[in-house]
């Protein structure tokens, strides 16, 4: 069959190296895999099909450094992972048994105990057989922290599988943001970073959640599912319907040729590997001094990051050359032309530079201040009425009474002007259209809080290029976020002063398992917006798939969504908020917003603030392409992320629904979340176009640096952050520290 694209030239800096324990592996993993039941009398795979995949060789090329009996159990993993995935395909794809599909999947996690103690089921199936087995062979080396980890993103991988049969039986193709995200979950990177601690080192738990090693972990994840995606396209989606594939997924979203897509999709990629170099340079070694790390816990993450190199430059060797995938022609020399031994896939140098070198250069030379007239909004898809809460106008009095009290009216960045035309209980009023008086208020005053921290982070440190200023404010405002009986801190400037009182209006009857998801919740918001003076401070412009991710919590989504969570009760499973449709849906809803906002603000942000995180902006770096072409992407993006809420409240929440089996009460909970979140996403597209904060008029008249003859100072007060002052290029004597969630 001929090949429906010509496979693009990859950006793979990292040599290829083969373990030399490769036949030992090759050999185990053909006599494990027959024990367990998956070749002859399967149904699904013959001694010829292990042969010819050779996961043996993938594991050899993947994990180059380990010895011969961790390479056996490593392969002895992929072999069950892929034979799942063939499982699945073959017994409820094809046949798209969507309930048996579920009961097969949710036996599984019984297999994998925290506890070995624990007796699992008898196994039933191949699959079964063979994850009972290797769980009880690998998870005694490690730590509980691991095995925890290592445990979710298997289920991950195995739950999310429904989300792909779940497509399928509906004939429906994701849109790109969807896909990338859930992606992730299905293709296993997630799982192979997990097997990539046991080949090497374990990440420190410490430091295991925080942002830099996700990064690492997730850019990983989609330089392997994306280059897997360009290998497998004319398997996956010629021969076998799928419809979860990235090159089909743009070629739908953009309308273009297949050979288009895929170089869009190998764009992608170059830019995810781009930003996995990025935050191992940068941002890994900042969060080492910030946590002190020590010397083997650097040695341990510096392993891992290691292995996940090998892995990436490893698995493009092994697609070169299994019978799994297309790859007619890459090795002699014909679309990836030059040497074609082992490891030169990546030693065309001069392509790499021309290429690859123009484009991570691209990120770091946006002139600021560019001059790009009033912002264009489009026709926005907006499916929901808008209903306003009949308080509004005396709130609005309210408000200006309480940025007063707390002082945000008085540090230089924002005056009664700013407070008014920006109109914040405009917006609390869309939001909470049925909300008392107090309510009203509340809503009113976070919003205002985290609209003033959204100002503040990158004026006073992005200008000051005080990244250190920036860390010491984000983790003073968290010590404000008290739980039971915890001392409550004296506030040192207004925005302190202001999280103080929201928190103890907020919380005053939450548990503190409620008062710790909001304190997560505000905090992400906070530390996005360190990671904005980051960016501020290498002039560097995200790439798509970052932004988009870290835009959701710079926007205060989080938080937003948090409060309304629990303004339901208790009657929801926390296991419900953390499944696959409900975050689909939040996602769908953040991002819509968040997009939005980028529309409204880019004449604002680009040609008065000189900022870098602007969606608009982002595709222009990323595309190379003008204005109109970049709003365009985006605004396909907004209607594509709107209709995508719209499917899964009208037909993922149906099933999931029924999947867990959920009371009339906690659907009625549910249902009235789907409908608190529409009226969020009515009431900010309102107050978008009502408020006076994104108008060319309004900005000409408005000054966009510190408000005349305020110079905001307050006096610093000493943390547990102060060294890092040793690496703040532009530390002065004393400086500002607020913040607060950042909300648009």
């Amino acid at each position: 069959m001929t090949q429906p694209f010509e496979l693009p030239h990859f950006y793979m800096p990292y040599t290829a190296r083969l373990n030399p324990h490769l036949e030992e592996a090759r050999a185990h993993s053909a006599e494990w895999a027959r024990e367990m039941g998956m070749l002859e009398g399967s149904g699904i795979w013959e001694q010829s099909d292990l042969d010819a995949h050779d996961y043996g060789l993938l594991c050899a090329y993947t994990h180059p450094d380990c010895d011969g009996p961790a390479l056996s159990l490593i392969t002895d993993w992929y072999v069950w992972v892929f034979f799942f995935d063939d499982h699945f395909l073959d017994m409820y794809k094809r046949t798209q048994d969507r309930a048996a599909g579920k009961a097969h999947l949710d036996r599984l996690p019984l297999f994998m105990p925290m506890d070995l103690s624990i007796p699992v089921p008898e196994p039933q199936n191949p699959v079964e057989a063979g994850l009972a087995d290797l769980w009880a062979r690998t998870v005694p080396s490690m730590s509980k922290d691991w095995r925890r980890r290592f445990a979710e993103s298997t289920e991950h991988l195995l739950n999310e599988s429904m989300w792909e049969l779940s497509n399928i039986n509906e004939g429906r193709i994701a849109n790109p943001v969807e896909y990338i995200e859930m992606r992730r979950k299905v293709g296993g990177a997630p799982w192979s970073a997990g097997l990539i601690e046991y080949a090497t080192a374990e990440v420190p738990a410490a430091v295991a959640g925080t942002r830099p090693l996700r990064v690492l972990m997730e850019t990983f994840s989609d330089g392997v599912h994306l280059r897997n995606d360009l290998f497998s396209y004319q398997r996956e989606v010629q021969d076998e319907g799928e419809l979860s594939n990235g090159v089909l997924v743009l070629e739908t979203f953009f309308d273009c040729s297949t050979q288009e897509a895929a170089d869009i999709v190998n764009d992608i990629l170059t830019s995810r590997l781009h930003q996995f170099e990025h935050t191992a340079a940068t941002e890994v070694p900042a969060l080492a001094l910030e946590k002190g790390l020590t010397p083997p816990e650097l040695a341990a993450i510096t392993a891992y990051t290691r292995g996940l190199q090998d892995w990436q430059s490893g698995g493009h060797e092994w697609h070169l050359r299994s019978s799994r995938y297309m790859n007619e022609g890459a090795l002699d020399g014909s679309p990836l032309a030059g040497p074609t031994g082992l490891g030169t896939s990546a030693t065309d140098m001069g392509a790499l530079l021309a290429a690859a070198g123009a484009e991570r250069l691209r990120s770091f030379t946006h002139v600021p201040f560019q001059k790009v007239g009033p912002s264009q909004v489009p026709d926005l898809y907006m499916p929901f009425p808008l209903r306003l809460n009949p308080g509004l106008d005396a709130a609005r009095q309210r408000l200006t009474g309480w940025a007063h009290e707390t002082g945000i009216l008085a540090e230089g960045v924002w005056d009664e002007d700013k407070l008014d035309a920006y109109d914040l209980p405009l917006c609390a009023a869309g939001l909470d259209p049925d909300g008392t008086q107090e309510a009203l208020d509340l809503s009113s005053q976070w919003l205002a809080w985290g609209t003033y921290g959204d100002d503040y982070y990158p004026l006073v440190f992005g200008h000051r290029r005080d990244l250190a200023a920036a860390k010491l404010c984000t983790e003073r405002l968290s010590a404000c976020m008290t739980l039971a009986g915890d001392p409550v801190p004296t506030p040192a400037n207004a925005m302190e002063r202001g999280l103080v009182d929201l928190w103890r209006r907020t919380t005053r009857d939450m548990t503190d398992a409620q008062r710790r998801g909001l304190r997560d919740a505000v905090g992400v918001m906070t530390e996005s917006w360190v990671w904005e003076v980051f960016n501020q401070l290498y002039g560097r412009i995200p790439d798509p798939v970052d932004y988009l991710e870290m835009r959701r919590a710079t926007f205060g989504s989080e938080l937003t969504m948090s409060l309304c969570r629990m303004g339901h009760g208790p009657s929801v499973p926390p296991e419900i908020y953390r499944s696959g449709p409900v975050r689909s849906l939040e996602n769908a809803a953040m991002d819509y917003a968040m997009l939005v906002n980028d529309i409204f603000s880019y004449q604002k942000e680009i040609e008065y603030e000189g900022e870098i995180h602007n969606g608009i902006l982002v595709v222009q770096n990323f595309f190379g392409c003008d204005y109109p072409t970049a709003l365009r992407v985006v605004h396909d993006l907004t209607t594509q992320r709107m209709r995508q809420f719209e499917h899964v409240a009208a037909h993922e929440f149906p099933v999931l629904y029924d999947d867990f089996a959920l009371s009339r009460t906690a659907r009625a909970a549910l249902d009235g979340y789907v409908a608190d979140l529409r009226n969020w996403l009515a009431g900010i597209v309102n107050w978008h176009r009502e408020c006076r904060r994104y108008g060319a008029e309004d900005l000409a008249r408005r000054a966009h640096g510190f408000v005349p003859d305020q110079v905001p100072r307050v006096p610093r007060v000493p943390s547990i952050a102060d060294p890092l002052r040793m690496v703040s290029s532009g530390m002065q004597d004393s400086w500002n520290f607020p913040g607060a969630p950042g909300v648009f």
